[in-house]
């Protein structure tokens, strides 16, 4: 590892930290569910459950990732019956994918989990520096924002 060159440097070194710390819990979460799920997998229920039904294309945006591999992640998941997927109502071209019951009841449960962790850390630390830490990771959290545009690939996936 090269040393730090700048007090940028030492911040993205920070960041990069904190975010293994954060797949670590998200991994440990993953793993304790009951159901065998892959990152890619959990990330297309956590689309759907924060934004609503989803088709494949705006899937494979979100995730930033081929349609082909949207795909593959979105069948596994109706095949463990945690994903319904159905034709749109307006254009029955469209595939529409939405939770299934199982699917909601999973996603609750690995969330409550994850919250659970989470202030299991921040009760570790002093009242002071839990609310610097929400405060920053709330800035993060904004200046990255969740929409497709900050996840699409450069790649033009049409071609």
């Amino acid at each position: 590892m090269a040393p730090r060159e700048t007090k940028l440097d030492g911040q993205v070194d920070a960041v990069m930290e904190a975010s293994r710390a954060f797949v670590a819990l998200v991994a440990q979460t993953l793993a304790e569910g009951e159901a065998a799920l892959t990152l890619p997998q959990w990330r297309v229920l956590a689309i759907v459950n924060r934004y609503g039904p989803q088709n494949l294309k705006a899937i494979a945006r979100w995730m930033g990732v081929h349609p082909s591999t949207a795909t593959r992640a979105c069948d596994a998941l109706v095949a463990s019956e945690l994903l319904d997927r159905r034709e749109d109502a307006v254009d029955r071209r469209r595939i529409v994918l939405t939770l299934s019951e199982n699917g909601q009841e999973l996603v609750d449960s690995l969330l409550h989990e994850r919250r659970r962790a989470i202030a299991g850390v921040l009760r570790e630390m002093p009242a002071a520096r839990r609310s610097r830490v929400a405060e920053a990771m709330q800035e993060f959290a904004e200046a990255v924002g969740d929409v497709p545009e900050h996840y699409e690939s450069p790649v033009d996936w049409a071609r």
